[in-house]
Parts: C-alpha cells; sequence; structure tokens
C-alpha cells in the first residue's frame, strides 16, 4: 500500500488538502507508506455521511438476521486476506509474525463471535414480571445510540478497530473511526472488507489523525457517542470535552497490572508466564503484567529461573518466524520507554536484566529495547506509572494480604493474573483484585464473548461480549395500557 487514504461515504478517497505524513517500520526505520490527513471538511463530510447513514430507510430497518450476516462475512474477507493485513501489521506495527498472525485471527473471530451475539440478542422483548393484564404491557426495547466517534490506538490496529466496529454493525449505529497515525493500515484495508461485505455506505468512515482530529469529532454536535481506547491522560480530557453536551462515552484506558505468583505456583509455567506477561508485543499492551509480585519463600528459585529465561527471549526482524521480541512503535515511544529505564536506575532500583537499546544482530536502526527488568517498591515510579514498553517491576511479598494489598496500590484496574496450583486459594485472591479482568494461572486471553473494561482510571463501561452491544444501545420502556376505560384510570383524578 503506497498511500493510506481515507473512507468516507462508501469511498476510499485521498484527502482534500492533500496532506500526508510518513508512516515508518519500526524495525528499520524504512518508509511504509504515505498517510493522508483529513482536513475539517474530511471529518465534517465523515460525520455528515454517517448521519445520513443512521436515518437511511436501507440500515434503519435492516434486521438483525441481516447484521449478523454482514458480520460473518466480514470475518470471512478477513480469513481470506489475512496473509495481506499479517504483512501490513508487521511493517506498521512492529509486531512479530506471531503476533501479528493471532491479533488478525482474534480480529476475525471477533467479527464471527459478534455475528452470533447479535443474532441471539434480544432488542425487544415484553418484561412479563412487570407486565399485568388488565392494567399495563412492559416491553424493554434496545434502539441504537446514533452517530459515534471512536478512537484507537496504534498498539493493536486491526484488533482495535474490530472491537469498535462490531457493535456499530451489530446495533445499527454509525461511526467515523479515527486511526492512530502512527498504524492506520489495517484499518483502510478492513474499509475495503466492509465495501465487500455489503456494509451500506456511510455507516462506517474511516479517517486518520492526531489530537486535532480527534477533539473535532469529539466535540462536534452530531456525535451522539465517544469510544476511545488510549491512555488514561488522554482519555481525561475526552471525558471533560464529552461532558460538555453529556455525550456518552466509553474509554478503555492505562493499567499497571499486577501478577501474583504464590509459593505453591508451577515455578516453569509461572516463569515463562511472567515474560510473557510483560513482553508480548515488546510490552505494549494495556493489560501487560508490568508489577510482578513474588511471594518470598519461592522468591530466589523464581528468579534463578528467570533471568535464564529472559535471557533467552529472541529479539530479531519482525518477519521472521522465529521472533519473540521486537521493537516499540516508534522513535518517540522509544525515547518514552528509556527514559523510564534511566529513571528508574536513578532512584536506585536493582537493576536485573537488560536496560539499554538491542544493536546487535541488525538491528540498530530499529527501535529495539532489550528484554528489562528491576527489583522494585512502591517508592519507584514505575510502580505507579504505564511505561507501555518492555519493562516489569518485581517485588517479594509475605502473605496473601500483602498481595493484595500491593496488587491494589494503583491508580489502574485493568487487569491482573494468580498463579497457584491450588484454585481456591487463587480464586480467593483473584476476587479481591481491583480489576476488569483477572486471569488465574494464565495472562492476556480474552474472551470475545465476555465483557472487557477497568477499575478505576483504567476506564468507564465495556467492550466485547453483551455488554459490548449494549453500550451502543439506548433502552426504551413501552408501556401499554391494558386498562381503556375512564373510570378504570382513577389516577386521572388527581387533577379533577
Amino acid at each position: 500500500m503506497d498511500e493510506v487514504k481515507l473512507y468516507i461515504n462508501g469511498e476510499i478517497r485521498p484527502s482534500s488538502t492533500g496532506e500526508m505524513v510518513d508512516s515508518i517500520d519500526p524495525s528499520n526505520g524504512e518508509l511504509v507508506s504515505k498517510v493522508h490527513i483529513p482536513s475539517t471538511q474530511d471529518l465534517e463530510e465523515a460525520v455528515q455521511s454517517a448521519k445520513t447513514a443512521f436515518y437511511s430507510k436501507e440500515w434503519r430497518d435492516m434486521d438483525q438476521v441481516k447484521r449478523s450476516e454482514i458480520l460473518l462475512k466480514v470475518s470471512e474477507l478477513i480469513k481470506e486476506r489475512k496473509r495481506d493485513f499479517i504483512a501490513a501489521e508487521i511493517k506498521d506495527s512492529g509486531s512479530t509474525f506471531r503476533k501479528a498472525a493471532a491479533d488478525i485471527h482474534n480480529s476475525a473471530s471477533f467479527f464471527k463471535i459478534m455475528s452470533k451475539v447479535t443474532a441471539g440478542f434480544k432488542f425487544e422483548e415484553v418484561d412479563e414480571k412487570a407486565t399485568r393484564a388488565g392494567f399495563s404491557k412492559n416491553t424493554r426495547r434496545f434502539e441504537p445510540i446514533g452517530v459515534c466517534a471512536q478512537i484507537i490506538p496504534w498498539n493493536l490496529p486491526l484488533q482495535m478497530a474490530a472491537w469498535k466496529i462490531g457493535p456499530i454493525l451489530a446495533t445499527g449505529c454509525t461511526t467515523v473511526l479515527k486511526s492512530a497515525v502512527e498504524t492506520p493500515m489495517t484499518a483502510m484495508m478492513l474499509a475495503e472488507v466492509l465495501i465487500d461485505a455489503g456494509v451500506p455506505k456511510g455507516v462506517v468512515n474511516i479517517v486518520t489523525g492526531g489530537a486535532k482530529e480527534g477533539a473535532f469529532l469529539v466535540n462536534h454536535k452530531d456525535i451522539s457517542k465517544v469510544a476511545f481506547t488510549g491512555s488514561t491522560e488522554i482519555g481525561r480530557e475526552i471525558l471533560k470535552q464529552a461532558a460538555n453536551e453529556v455525550k456518552n462515552a466509553t474509554l478503555e484506558l492505562g493499567g499497571k497490572s499486577p501478577n501474583i505468583i504464590l509459593d505453591d505456583a508451577d515455578l516453569d509455567i509461572a516463569v515463562d508466564a511472567a515474560l510473557y506477561a510483560f513482553l508480548y508485543h515488546s510490552g505494549q499492551a494495556c493489560t501487560s503484567g508490568t508489577r510482578l509480585l513474588v511471594q518470598e519463600g519461592i522468591y530466589d528459585e523464581f528468579m534463578t529461573k528467570f533471568k535464564e529465561r529472559i535471557a533467552q527471549v529472541p529479539l530479531g526482524p519482525t518477519q521472521e518466524k522465529t521472533t519473540g521480541l521486537g521493537p516499540v512503535v516508534s522513535k518517540k515511544q522509544f525515547d518514552n520507554v528509556m527514559n523510564y529505564i534511566n529513571k528508574t536506575k536513578e532512584e536506585g532500583a536493582k537493576l536485573i536484566y537488560g536496560g539499554e537499546q538491542e544493536l546487535e544482530n541488525g538491528l540498530d536502526k530499529g527501535f529495539y529495547i532489550k528484554p528489562t527488568a528491576f527489583e522494585i517498591t512502591p517508592d519507584n515510579t514505575i510502580w505507579h506509572e504505564e511505561i507501555f514498553g518492555p519493562v516489569v517491576g518485581i517485588t517479594k511479598f509475605k502473605t496473601e494480604d500483602d498481595a493484595i494489598n500491593m496488587a491494589n496500590n494503583s491508580i489502574y484496574g485493568l487487569a491482573g493474573a494468580v498463579w497457584s496450583k491450588n484454585e481456591d486459594r487463587a480464586l480467593k485472591i483473584a476476587k479481591e483484585i481491583e480489576a476488569g479482568t483477572v486471569w488465574i494461572n494464565e495472562y492476556h486471553l480474552l474472551n470475545p464473548g465476555m465483557p472487557f473494561g477497568g477499575y478505576k482510571q483504567s476506564g468507564i463501561g465495556r467492550e466485547m461480549g453483551e455488554e459490548g452491544i449494549k453500550a451502543y444501545l439506548e433502552v426504551k420502556h413501552l408501556w401499554e395500557s391494558d386498562c381503556n376505560t375512564r373510570e378504570g384510570k382513577m389516577w386521572l383524578d388527581a387533577i379533577f
């Protein structure tokens, strides 16, 4: 793809001003594509296109069976074009081959599961408990909220686009989705899939850009809902802007997730899982297990195995199937991560491994950082602040209560995990962790049929599952009187 254009009103077209920026391959610094930046006119046309589509008879009257069929078709088309999607995701986002392949598979699976959820969702149902013969029939009806502005980050480009667009197609809403300017390629490839799947023009519009373009959409009078995935800092600003017109908002924000290793855990699994928890996509996942809490009775043995295994993580070119750890997404992100590493060193934390750029094996032109581990305490900055890089802080704890208190000592509450051979023991702790997703003897895996989102400053609302559909629906109570005589409506006498 030489140029990444705009998708507005069913047409893939250039920016009206011709403004473009470069998209760079994080693994080698080479140019991947030229990215069209929308003008204010382009953004306005996208919003109006979505508004027209929302009120169109074709989209408004489409039944859920047809919507379900479109979602399934999207899933099938992504699978058919998976090689192209994988290649683009690798170049654009710095994903390893294995990570990119998983993302494309997960995106296709999400649309398939969304198809099933849509087919079975009860958009209108009589509430028999609230209904009484001779008095009233009461119906609960779910209706699309309207035109949405959806803003996605650069870490999981296609998967994030799928999570946002899936509920649009399921509910009858319409959208202008803004992809991240660093990683716009697969979102625009998804536009081609939507066209081929039969999505009516204007239902989904896709642009890219930065803060200015995002603010235009959030503040637009015709936008009824904002859905944002990204940093807590930006999420706060979006929430303030949405509050001006009391717009519905779903925010999936930052995390500083605790990963608790109890003294009866299977250490061989727990060590590898701890590395996976913070090194997946070079730590550029909001659920990353970046606070590793290890019980004191196994601490020394755990650390011996941990040091051995972290040295074996294969850094390499992103397109090679053997590579386990790739670069961070950009020079800006590289500098940010290195600043955190240097600050942690200055604070006196013990460096266990890494802590520097990877320059060997031909990787010096990319934004590669060696997997990095520190021993830290809550006094260290990286205990509290999200890094979004391949860096973990390890802390020893004594009791289960200590682990729970440490885990919850954060402004975030997106995810967490507990490792133990005793499932009852692990479950007891998991229930005490203040987070939207808690794994027991697992990490990072998500079920598209279940809700995803955070406690505290990790967000508002949920995505995926039935909750993810309801986030795009208004609920209406239809009251039909079953009392049809004046004498029976004695409440009218209150004013006579």
